[in-house]
């Protein structure tokens, strides 16, 4: 038997590094790799398997600005929206940037099917690069009572709706994100209804304020945003703007999305915003600004997209619109 016995400054052979990471080391460095320590986890974890290459989309940003739909609002900082997050896929508190870095980004495929013309699959890239991709400012309001204004880069879905090609008969378009325990642990809370999943009516997704986010601050978004692809629709509550979208299923029945499977009387379908109609746990006539040192400000109706979204719920009077 050859027995090998290592002296102390010598490394086992599972922790060399792989060939393929050394020889695109500098592709690697551009790409930003860095050790990550995990706030709120005990010890640090390694990131040997998610290594991060330059985004394939990077020549794409900035993209030109689309000036439609005026804020009068200061943007927030952008360390501030790539570091509060909520992501429950990582974790319940709003810190998880670091273990977000943890989602595998490419290859990402995308699935549409359903009541469509021809069901397929798509490479998020060669998604991205069919799309006319602009940037759009947009206030985010979270149902928990805060804000951001954030520039978004990316496209309006109803250019993915051409694409999808529904039938008329496909009423709604349900959302989902990416299903990974072994990469993402918060999905290992076997009580929550996983993978995430919202929907919106096709009325509401042709709406031309309804736009798939792809990049942020005039770059690729980062991981704890929602890339590679993920939703934005300013008028609705935040929780509605699913992350990391991996299928577009197109039907003729509502979808029941992650919060209301959850909640139904707190997190309801529609969750557009209104001053007017209480959360049952608070408030939510005012929110806080965030980065705005506590400043808290009057919460507008449909958070003050109403000139272009409202006509969509003309007749659903019956309808928990703001839930």
């Amino acid at each position: 038997m050859n027995i090998i016995r290592r002296r102390g400054w010598e490394a086992p052979e599972h922790e060399v590094t792989p060939e393929h990471y050394f020889l695109s080391r500098r592709a690697i460095i551009a790409g930003g790799v860095s050790a990550l320590m995990i706030g709120g986890y005990a010890g640090a974890q390694r990131l040997s398997d998610v290594e991060k290459l330059p985004d394939p989309t990077t020549d794409l940003y900035p993209a030109k600005v689309n000036s439609t739909y005026p804020v009068d609002r200061p943007l927030t900082d952008e360390k501030t929206v790539t570091s509060y997050n909520n992501f429950y896929e990582f974790g319940g508190d709003k810190y998880i940037s670091q273990r977000a870095q943890a989602l595998k980004i490419r290859p990402w495929t995308v699935k549409i099917d359903g009541m469509v013309e021809k069901p397929f699959e798509i490479g998020v890239d060669d998604l991205i690069r069919k799309m006319p991709l602009e940037e759009r400012i947009y206030r985010l309001r979270c149902v928990e009572a805060w804000s951001m204004t954030i520039p978004w880069t990316g496209f309006p879905l109803a250019k993915l709706l051409e694409l999808a090609k529904p039938l008329s008969s496909a009423k709604y378009v349900q959302m989902e994100t990416f299903k990974d325990s072994a990469m993402a642990p918060g999905q290992r809370q076997t009580w929550y209804p996983w993978p995430y999943t919202e929907g919106l009516t096709i009325a509401e997704a042709s709406n031309d304020l309804a736009f798939l986010v792809t990049g942020v601050y005039g770059k690729p978004a980062p991981r704890q945003n929602g890339a590679p692809l993920r939703l934005a629709v300013p008028w609705k509550y935040g929780f509605k703007s699913v992350k990391s979208i991996v299928r577009f299923h197109f039907t003729d029945k509502r979808p029941k999305s992650y919060w209301e499977s959850l909640q139904a009387s707190e997190y309801g379908f529609w969750a557009n915003v209104n001053p007017k109609v209480d959360h049952p746990r608070w408030s939510q006539a005012t929110e806080e600004v965030i980065g705005a040192g506590g400043k808290r400000v009057p919460t507008l109706l449909f958070n003050g997209y109403g000139e272009w979204v409202a006509d969509l719920y003309k007749g659903l009077d019956n309808e928990r619109l703001y839930a």
